[in-house]
């Protein structure tokens, strides 16, 4: 298991080569309560890039999978997760690479593109939609959230969603008492106005019944070169395996999604 040390704790990543010369570098940002393994690679998308001929590049975000557990908030904060990235691309001395965050993984690459532009080719942000620019609300649900992690009997928590995700870091084996301190982390707002400069191709892209997302055409038109897509028949969890995704965004990769703003996948 390759690691390295991002501002004083350990990651761990996957880097894998295609067969012969790469034609591209994809980053891939699991979400939370998930890990490289689980995100990225079960779900399809490490075999997929290998048959384009894409190097494939995914890390354990701090607190998940085989990457260091902190269980202090302030650990967490998104500047930190957005490091991460950028310091595994110097770790790996990768230029411009194209970036793909999905769900919380998606603050986590949005957080590295403003920081970084030059060092990103092109920006996809899966499980997200213009809720993302809604301000996060802190106390009672970001505490619901840690709770659900906390909880000793996950069937004592009454929320499907958070049911969903405490039972999906059990079957991970994640560290609940790191994820409750992730999800606690304070954050400012997004900045709109960095966002409406950033120079890099965006898709923003999601399930049809991902109601967490919202609109993706919505967080779209935040980007100066935004493209929004939904993919249809798919919810939060059913759309990052889905084929339908990986065609779409191998089509954005390769400039085939000529209208901003396209409508349905």
């Amino acid at each position: 298991m390759p690691t390295f040390t991002s501002s004083g704790v350990e990651i761990a990543f996957d880097d894998q080569p295609p067969q012969g010369e790469a034609q591209r570098t994809m980053v891939l940002v699991h979400g939370f309560t998930s890990n490289r393994k689980e995100g990225w690679r079960r779900t399809g998308w490490y075999a997929a890039l290998e048959r384009r001929g894409a190097r494939c590049v995914a890390l354990d975000q701090r607190g998940h999978g085989e990457s260091q557990k902190l269980y202090e908030p302030d650990a967490y904060r998104r500047e930190a997760l957005g490091g991460d990235v950028i310091a595994l691309l110097d770790h790996l001395e990768l230029g411009q690479v194209d970036l793909f965050g999905y769900s919380m993984g998606a603050r986590t690459a949005l957080a590295a593109a403003l920081a970084a532009p030059d060092r990103i080719g092109n920006l996809i942000l899966g499980g997200v939609g213009e809720r993302l620019l809604e301000p996060r609300a802190s106390g009672a649900p970001t505490d619901a959230m840690a709770q659900a992690m906390l909880a000793e009997d996950p069937e004592t928590i009454s929320h499907p969603m958070l049911r969903s995700f405490r039972h999906f870091a059990d079957e991970q084996g994640e560290d609940r008492r790191a994820l409750a301190a992730f999800v606690r982390a304070e954050n400012p707002p997004l900045d709109l106005e960095a966002m409406g400069r950033l120079p890099v191709p965006v898709l923003v892209i999601a399930g049809q019944r991902d109601e967490g997302a919202g609109d993706p055409d919505g967080l779209a038109r935040a980007f100066p070169e935004g493209r929004g897509l939904t993919v249809v028949g798919c919810d939060h969890f059913s759309a990052i395996p889905h084929a339908l995704t990986k065609a779409a965004v191998f089509d954005f990769l390769d400039g085939l999604l000529d209208d901003p703003f396209a409508d349905r996948f």
